[in-house]
C-alpha cells in the first residue's frame, strides 16, 4: 500500500451523503445467522462500484474487535442511496429480506446504519502520510495548501455562522 508522504485533501467539493452501515456478531457460534450477513456486503459494493450512474462514490471497511464490521460509504446524494436500497432488482433488497426472515430481531446479529447528508462546503478532510483513503479515495486527492490550521477555510459554508 503506497503511502502519500504529503498533506492532501479530498478533491470533492459538492454535497455528499455519508452512510455508515455495519453488523455486530452477538452470538459467535450462530454462524448460520451472521455469516450470510457478513458475506452480503461485498457483492453490493462490487455491484455499486461497477455502476458509475448509481451515485455511489466509494467505501472503506473497518472493524472494531472481532465482532463488529462497518463500512463508511460515500454517495453523491441521499436519493441515490435510497434508490439503491429500494431497488428490488439489485443486491440489497434480497439481502435485506433474507436478513429479516433468518434473523429478524432474534438477537444473534445486530445491524446498524447512520446516514448523514452533508451540504457543499460543510465538511473537510486531511490525509497526511496516509494511503489514499476515505472521501479522498472516492473523489481523488489534491494538495492541502495553507497553514496547518486551515480546517476553518476548508469548511467554508459551515463556518460562516
Amino acid at each position: 500500500m503506497k503511502i502519500n508522504a504529503e498533506r492532501l485533501t479530498a478533491s470533492h467539493d459538492e454535497a455528499v451523503t455519508v452512510f455508515i452501515i455495519g453488523m455486530r456478531i452477538n452470538r459467535l457460534f450462530a454462524l448460520n445467522k451472521w455469516l450470510p450477513v457478513a458475506r452480503s456486503m461485498g457483492p453490493m459494493v462490487a455491484e455499486l462500484a461497477a455502476d458509475p450512474d448509481s451515485g455511489f462514490l466509494g467505501a472503506e471497511t473497518m472493524r472494531q474487535g472481532f465482532r463488529t464490521i462497518l463500512l463508511v460509504q460515500y454517495w453523491r446524494d441521499f436519493n441515490s442511496l435510497e434508490s439503491y436500497a429500494r431497488d428490488r432488482d439489485r443486491n440489497h433488497w434480497p439481502a435485506w429480506t433474507a436478513f429479516n426472515k433468518a434473523v429478524g430481531s432474534d438477537g444473534t446479529v445486530g445491524i446498524f446504519h447512520e446516514t448523514y447528508a452533508v451540504s457543499k462546503g460543510c465538511y473537510e478532510s486531511i490525509y497526511n502520510n496516509m494511503p489514499t483513503w476515505g472521501l479522498g479515495a472516492a473523489s481523488g486527492l489534491t494538495p492541502a495548501t495553507g497553514s496547518r490550521n486551515e480546517a476553518r477555510s476548508r469548511m467554508k459554508a459551515a463556518t460562516n455562522n
